[in-house]
């Protein structure tokens, strides 16, 4: 299935994420626990020592180098380069009778780890991410001693130094503390990462009676230069969810790579809104007396319209009336280059209201206009606002006797312009949204057209908690 909407992310968005995240790592390794060490070493002409390295506390973990790579087809890549840990403790040795303690301070330098991210999404169509991959390797360790007996140490320091190697280079479970930095970046992913991802909302109530499917329809794809995340961007009737009768056209995106996010929005993205709203009943409106603007001098009454219809005021003499504006079918909105247009057919039946509040059908009119829409975005929506062109008004059939439809139009122009209209244009400023997960903000706003779709692109901001 082609996806109706696509997000974009950009090598420039995923080094702003890559940011926060490593943060998020960096505080999280902190947490890294020390076992105790201990051993026996030989010394040539002196004999055996016994050391133990207790109370271990690992003072501060720094990712000072890190990048996050594209993995064509497989996800995501984080290698860090050049981190350091800091590591303090108590130590005590034992010579024959000669026994000694203090303090030590451990510098671990130059450590390098690699991890792999793989990307896909959940039945409910919300994105997954795990690793599927977390290597590590460490070029320095460095340790000093305080104590009164500096011969003693310098003689077991290089044990004690090829000790620490060892366990920060083992993937044996018994020496745990490297792998418990592959198993912290896992449960980091688990706990931060994962759940935050999961944030993106995929289903969206946009009022009581639409609400927009986000859903992925694939897992999102990494390229050379971006991660792709194809969504299903369908609107859909909350009262009853009916299949579209028409399917998604293939949706490129140009090779822009200038903000962080783009937005692919397609023509069937925005034409299953009509079709939904439609289907949901909203698109009726109706026009009385006490909807007209008062500086408006034509009032919805017969006697109003018997200037145009002569036989209206001998039927129902001064009598308040209403226009029930609907749409036939939904109306279909195309986008070009140029920008987005629609041609809406719409049906205005006209109506006596009689004392008894009964309506009398007068007449049906069939409307046909150019309308063009403006589309922006705001707080994290996609607004519009509607401008009509020319309207052409025909005469589908009559109650009251033949009339002349031209004579009304100046008067049907007035209704639909000064009522119709900004009524949709109110709940079109209202929105709808993107599909961002928590604490996104956009800026740096661009709306490009093309043929069948436009594009979104945009830096973002995230806000902490």
């Amino acid at each position: 299935t082609n996806p109706g909407f696509v997000v974009r992310i950009t090598q420039a968005g995923l080094d702003y994420a890559h940011q926060h995240g490593i943060a998020v790592l960096e505080k999280e390794l902190t947490k890294v626990k020390v076992p105790d060490i201990s051993g026996d070493f030989h010394i040539r002409h002196v004999g055996k020592v016994h050391y133990e390295l207790s109370r271990l506390d690992l003072r501060s973990f720094h990712l000072p180098y890190s990048r996050i790579s594209l993995l064509p087809s497989l996800g995501l890549q984080v290698s860090i380069s050049n981190a350091f840990a800091s590591v303090d403790g108590n130590w005590r040795v034992k010579l024959y009778f000669i026994r000694d303690h203090g303090s030590f301070d451990l510098r671990v330098e130059n450590v390098y780890i690699k991890i792999n991210l793989n990307l896909g999404k959940d039945s409910s169509g919300k994105p997954t991410i795990n690793t599927s991959d977390c290597s590590t390797h460490i070029s320095k360790v460095w340790v000093h001693f305080s104590g009164k007996l500096g011969w003693l140490y310098n003689l077991f320091y290089g044990a004690v130094e090829h000790r620490f190697r060892k366990i920060l280079e083992s993937k044996v479970a018994s020496l745990p503390l490297f792998p418990q930095v592959c198993d912290m970046v896992a449960n980091s992913v688990h706990t931060e990462l994962q759940p935050y991802a999961q944030t993106l909302p995929v289903t969206s109530k946009i009022d009581d009676m639409v609400g927009i499917d986000y859903a992925l329809v694939a897992p999102p794809a990494a390229t050379a230069q971006s991660l792709d995340v194809d969504l299903k961007g369908e609107f859909y009737s909350l009262a009853h969810r009916s299949a579209v009768p028409f399917s998604p056209l293939p949706l490129a995106l140009p090779p822009d790579h200038d903000h962080m996010v783009y937005f692919g929005v397609s023509s069937y993205f925005l034409n299953t809104a009509s079709f939904a709203y439609h289907t949901a009943g909203a698109l009726v409106f109706e026009i009385t007396d006490s909807m007209i603007p008062k500086d408006v001098e034509f009032h919805l009454t017969t006697s109003t319209f018997s200037a145009f219809i002569p036989e209206l005021e001998k039927m129902y003499p001064n009598t308040p009336m209403k226009l029930r504006l609907s749409t036939p079918s939904p109306p279909f909105l195309s986008i070009t280059p140029e920008g987005l247009s629609l041609k809406p057919v719409v049906d205005i039946q006209a109506y006596a209201i009689l004392p008894s509040d009964q309506l009398a059908p007068l007449f049906l009119l069939s409307l046909v206009s150019k309308v063009s829409a403006v589309i922006s975005v705001s707080s994290g929506h996609i607004v519009g606002n509607l401008t009509v062109g020319r309207m052409k008004l025909s005469l589908k059939h009559s109650d009251v006797g033949t009339f002349q439809v031209r004579t009304l139009q100046s008067m049907m122009n007035i209704y639909t312009s000064n009522i119709l209209l900004p009524n949709l244009n109110e709940r079109l400023g209202q929105g709808f949204p993107l599909p961002l997960p928590d604490r996104i903000k956009l800026h740096n706003i661009i709306v490009r057209f093309q043929q069948d779709s436009l594009m979104l692109g945009a830096d973002v901001h995230y806000e902490p908690r």
